[in-house]
């Protein structure tokens, strides 16, 4: 077998391998002299069928076996007489073959590149943290109570009010023709409480018990259901009862209602709520500030294979986005190809960054345990009640998708692990500081965890 580098350009190489003729007659003789040994032909006993007669009946399954054995044998010769680290599946073309000739056969290999090596001791990050005012307690208390207010029919009829909660019966219109959803009877509406489309609350102020009236409303730009979005509405409405908040004590006994074992627990609750959810906030801008340096810092060439799968991932949930929300590029002023240029440095950025954390993760020996798998198994199986043991026969039976979960695991160790050498300054924000774009870093913060898990473990 001869082994022939062609071209080498950057992680791109072309290798083409040759194996002789010879060795593949060898090898298929070989393997006809092993099938006589047990072959049934008609009118031979048992291992007695000569060599020629399999050879007519089997010689092109049996030449077409060693020819697929001998690309893979090949193939794996060839990459690791070259020291190479193939970062996608190799791309194998026959180029000859033909009976009593040589097999040539050309490979197509992306290599993995060599992370630069990072000196985490010099990443300088800055921790902002918020604390949780007693205000914010009270205000949520405040929310917990107004949303579990008795209500009952005022001792004496009256119009609505603000607060008021009011049962009506409605049919919704479109150009004067109903739509689907929009029919319903005996709806409570608490006037205030911000549940419907804007302004239609509002119009139920002053509409007393047994009133008949048409409610204008015109459905927001980002509604739910693509077909109301941005539609002028009529809805012919009829009031059928009106109730009033009553008061709610907070004391123990409403603790216990909702869980807590006291006021006091119930205060506690709330504030560990905001707590994590603050704390959440954190690890999230501190992430995003870590792959951040390390973008700036490490620029190295990736894989261009690697790049468009990651492009595609991201272009897929894109368009899936904006076709749901009915968006168009136009929308926010760009061309596709502006969009799609933008969003590809965004799949090399991701690729980058996962080769860096994979390759900081393989030094450090981070490994991703078993129980720690079992646990995001467990937390999946809990997002299908009473499918427990469906979820976990997913997981055993598709490897890739066990991988899925690992991934994330893998990138978050590392990321402590950088945080934990580098050196971090911890600052006081406010909340509103904190949670400021909190959802656009965590969509920035994905640093292609699956390539790095999977480079990692390979």
């Amino acid at each position: 077998m001869q082994v022939t580098q062609v071209s080498a350009d950057g992680l791109k190489h072309h290798l083409k391998v040759v194996v002789p003729a010879a060795d593949i007659e060898t090898q298929v003789s070989q393997r006809l002299e092993g099938l006589a040994k047990t072959a049934r032909l008609p009118g031979f006993r048992p291992g007695k069928a000569p060599v020629s007669l399999l050879r007519k009946q089997y010689g092109r399954s049996v030449t077409g076996e060693i020819l697929e054995r001998s690309i893979d044998e090949g193939s794996k010769k060839a990459i690791a007489d070259n020291q190479l680290r193939p970062a996608l599946q190799p791309k194998v073309e026959v180029t000859s073959f033909d009976d009593g000739k040589d097999l040539e056969f050309d490979i197509h290999v992306e290599n993995l590149p060599t992370p630069p090596e990072v000196d985490l001791s010099t990443i300088e990050l800055t921790r902002y943290e918020a604390d949780v005012a007693p205000e914010t307690v009270q205000k949520a208390l405040d929310d917990i109570v107004k949303g579990n207010r008795p209500y009952a029919e005022p001792a004496e009829p009256r119009p609505a009010k603000q607060d008021d909660r009011v049962t009506i019966d409605f049919a919704g219109k479109i150009d004067g023709v109903a739509f689907d959803g929009g029919t319903g009877t005996d709806m409570p509406v608490v006037i205030g409480s911000g549940m419907l489309v804007p302004g239609f609350e509002d119009q139920l102020v002053g509409a007393s018990v047994g009133d008949e009236k048409t409610i204008e409303v015109t459905f927001p730009d980002d509604y739910g259901a693509e077909n109301l979005r941005g539609k002028a509405a009529t809805f012919d409405i009829k009031v059928t009862k009106i109730e009033e908040p009553g008061e709610v004590t907070v004391n123990d006994e409403f603790a216990k209602k909702l869980g807590q074992e006291n006021v006091e627990k119930l205060h506690d609750a709330i504030r560990q709520r905001f707590s994590a959810e603050y704390g959440r906030a954190t690890r999230l801008k501190l992430k995003r500030a870590l792959l951040d340096v390390l973008a700036e810092r490490h620029d190295f060439e990736v894989p261009p294979g690697m790049v468009e799968l990651e492009f595609d991932a991201i272009w897929r949930q894109l368009t899936a986005e904006m076709q749901r929300l009915g968006q168009s590029f136009a929308d926010e002023d760009k061309s596709e190809d502006e969009a799609k240029e933008e969003y590809r440095k965004i799949a090399e950025r991701r690729v980058r960054l996962g080769l860096l954390l994979s390759d900081i993760g393989t030094k450090n020996e981070v490994k991703v345990e078993n129980k720690e798998l079992q646990q995001a198994m467990i937390a999946q199986a809990q997002r299908f009640p009473g499918q427990a043991r469906q979820v976990f026969e997913f997981y055993q039976k598709n490897p890739g998708t066990l991988e899925q979960l690992r991934a994330p695991i893998f990138e978050d160790k590392v990321v402590d692990l950088i945080i934990e050498k580098a050196k971090v300054e911890t600052k006081k924000v406010t909340p509103e500081e904190l949670m400021k774009e909190a959802e656009e870093d965590e969509d920035e913060a994905i640093s292609s965890a699956g390539v790095a898990d999977e480079q990692a473990a390979s």
